[in-house]
C-alpha cells in the first residue's frame, strides 16, 4: 500500500511539474476587455504585480461563494503586490452586471468577457476557473473550482521562495 502511495505522489508531482512547464512555455499572454464602466483593462497593464484572473458568472453558485474571498484578497494586496481581475463569462448588460457587483460590494475590476471569451491563458473547462499570472506576465497556476485568499498567498510565497533570481 505504501508503495502505491509513493507511486501516486511521484505521478502527481510529475504532472504538476509538466503542467507548470507547459504553462510557462507560452509567450506572455495578454488580453483586453472592458470593465462595467467601459474602461479597457489589459493583462499587460498589471505587469510587476501578481494577477489572479478569475473566470466566473453571476449564475454560478461556487463562483458566488468565492467572491468575498477574492474581494478580501484584492483589498489586502491591491496597493502592494497583487490584483484580481474578474472576467464575467456571460452575455449580460453592463447595467445589470454593475447592479450585481454593487450588491456584492466588489471593488476589483469586473471585465465583460462574454459567454465565449478567448482562452488566452489556457482552457476554462468550468466555472469558476482562476489563473495566477506572475509579475513577469507568465501563467504559473490554474485552479478549476473555488479559490481562497490564504491558498493564493501561500502559493505566491512558495513560488517566490523557490524561484528567487
Amino acid at each position: 500500500m505504501k508503495h502505491l502511495l509513493s507511486i501516486f505522489v511521484v505521478v502527481v508531482v510529475l504532472a504538476w511539474a509538466i503542467a507548470g512547464q507547459s504553462l510557462q512555455a507560452a509567450d506572455k499572454p495578454d488580453f483586453a476587455y472592458a470593465d462595467i464602466e467601459g474602461k479597457i483593462h489589459r493583462l499587460s497593464d498589471y505587469r510587476g504585480k501578481w494577477v489572479l484572473v478569475n473566470y466566473w458568472a453571476t449564475w454560478c453558485p461556487p463562483c458566488l461563494e468565492e467572491l468575498p474571498e477574492l474581494e478580501v484578497f484584492y483589498d489586502s494586496h491591491k496597493d502592494k503586490d497583487a490584483v484580481v481581475l474578474g472576467l464575467d463569462m456571460e452575455d449580460i448588460g453592463a447595467d445589470r452586471l454593475r447592479a450585481f457587483v454593487e450588491e456584492q460590494f466588489l471593488s476589483y475590476p469586473i471585465l465583460m468577457a462574454g459567454s465565449q471569451p478567448r482562452e488566452v491563458l489556457g482552457r476554462v473547462p468550468g466555472l469558476p476557473t482562476s489563473f495566477l499570472v506572475n509579475p513577469e506576465g507568465l501563467v504559473v497556476a490554474r485552479q478549476v473550482g473555488p479559490v481562497d485568499g490564504k491558498s493564493i498567498e501561500s502559493f505566491i510565497e512558495n513560488y517566490e521562495k523557490n524561484n528567487k533570481k
